[in-house]
């Protein structure tokens, strides 16, 4: 019988001598420019990935929403869960490195003739402890397929890491949708009663015979099309409500909904924009993909190594007897060896066709990987260029409002004196509504644009 510790002793030195096919890993470059553009420097600043959503996001209500949605959230528990299946396929894979060890108790029964039509009927039992068909990995096959079931593990928590960004920006633009449609509500019911009241003089003044019908019936339109702006965004909100319990994956309560939009959404002035575009490496759907590509070049090892002779074992030491009492007894000990050496000839091939294939999905793996940093340096441009213009679309904006209050107050005072028609003030309200209405869009903009830019730059996930 070969023991034990001499046949480990063989087996770890097969290992060590083994050798690897996998190609060195080269990362591509990235194929954007060097820098963003409309970024101003900010080399001081704290990188954004290092920034933790909790000390980003400055309204307490928000922060309650978001912590909702990451304990509930579907799709982040969807994500949770690919990591653990993940990791036990990675462990199914790294278990092949070793031998699986088991043993066997069986009994072989058999009869044969012995001429007298009786037949002579032989029993053997036995009981064995060992491994089958475990393989020398000398080519590094089973490793290529183990750092290829590894890499796409550590991708599968890149995945959850960039699920979890993009849930936390995603219920903060629906909560912040949520409050700016509470403010378009809030100013269309505003804007109805006073209509309303409007409509009701002018009704009082035509029966009077003070206006003429073309005032009341001016009057009448715009009290309806206050009341379906109302109606509008009685639905609109309803259904912001519904988006926000859905990322949240339960019930929201009502104290944490916000009635107008915060003027302080984050606790951070600025983020680092002005960085080098080589920081959107860091980005965890960026790492993702480059986990996809090292998995895709430990594939191209397998193949290479399937081109080599395999060198499978198959071990078993116990004992055996041809009577089941006797099983244990002295001299019942038995053993077997059995190496198998399989060297490709003829494949028809098979084997140059499967390394093609690996080789191919390296490169589709490489195309993949730098239109991901081509669309994150996009998404972080368009950030930033729509963050160059907003301060000054939100102060001409609030000029505008300003002046058309003004043209408003002005307009009302000049018919009210009799100076002006009823048209001139009609026309008054309807600039100073619009005018309100569209503050409420640009500071939506405004607010939504710094949650866009803390995920396009990868912001802090914990």
């Amino acid at each position: 019988m070969i023991p034990l510790r001499t046949l480990s002793a063989v087996l770890i030195a097969a290992l060590a001598s083994g050798c690897s096919m996998i190609p060195d890993y080269l990362r591509p470059a990235a194929p954007v420019p060097a820098s963003f553009p409309d970024a101003a420097p900010a080399a001081t600043a704290t990188p954004a990935d290092a920034i933790a959503w909790r000390d980003y996001f400055a309204d307490a209500q928000l922060r309650e929403v978001i912590a909702l949605a990451l304990a509930n959230n579907r799709d982040l528990r969807v994500a949770a869960l690919n990591i653990e299946k993940a990791r036990a396929q990675y462990g199914i894979q790294r278990a092949d490195l070793y031998p699986a060890i088991g043993a066997n108790a069986g009994q072989t029964a058999q009869r044969l003739p012995d001429g007298s039509g009786d037949g002579n009927v032989s029993r053997l039992y036995s009981a064995t402890v060992g491994f089958s068909a475990y393989e020398l990995d000398f080519f590094g096959r089973i490793r290529s397929l183990n750092e290829q079931a590894l890499q796409l593990y550590l991708g599968s928590e890149e995945a959850r890491r960039s699920g979890q960004i993009s849930l936390v920006a995603e219920v903060a633009r629906t909560w912040l949708a949520l409050a700016a449609d509470r403010e378009r509500l809030a100013l269309a019911t505003r804007t109805l009663e006073t209509r309303q009241k409007s409509f009701d003089l002018t009704q009082r003044s035509f029966d009077a015979g003070a206006v003429s019908a073309l005032d009341l019936r001016q009057a009448d339109t715009l009290l309806q099309g206050a009341r379906a702006d109302a109606a509008r965004y009685r639905s609109v909100v309803a259904q912001d409500e519904h988006a926000l319990a859905l990322l949240a994956g339960a019930a929201v309560p009502a104290e944490w909904l916000p009635s107008q939009l915060p003027e302080g959404l984050a606790a951070v002035a600025e983020l680092p924009a002005g960085v080098p575009s080589e920081t959107l490496t860091r980005r965890p759907d960026i790492v993702q993909a480059e986990h996809a590509l090292r998995a895709a070049n430990a594939s191209i090892g397998a193949a290479r190594a399937a081109f080599f002779p395999r060198i499978t074992l198959t071990a078993a030491a116990g004992t055996a007897s041809t009577s089941l009492g006797d099983l244990f007894g002295s001299g019942s000990g038995t053993w077997s060896f059995i190496p198998q050496l399989r060297v490709p000839i003829f494949e028809a091939g098979r084997l140059q066709a499967s390394l093609d294939v690996a080789e191919v999905q390296r490169d589709i793996q490489v195309a993949q990987y730098e239109k991901a940093i081509q669309s994150a340096f996009r998404e972080a441009a368009d950030a930033l260029a729509e963050r160059a213009t907003l301060s000054e679309q939100l102060d001409a904006q609030r000029r505008l409002v300003d002046a058309a209050t003004a043209g408003f107050q002005l307009s009302d005072a000049r018919y009210r004196a009799g100076v002006d028609s009823y048209l001139g003030l009609l026309d008054a309200q309807r600039a100073l509504y619009a005018a309100e209405q569209d503050l409420i869009g640009v500071r939506l903009a405004e607010t939504a644009n710094r949650v866009a830019l803390y995920k396009v730059l990868g912001g802090g996930w914990r």
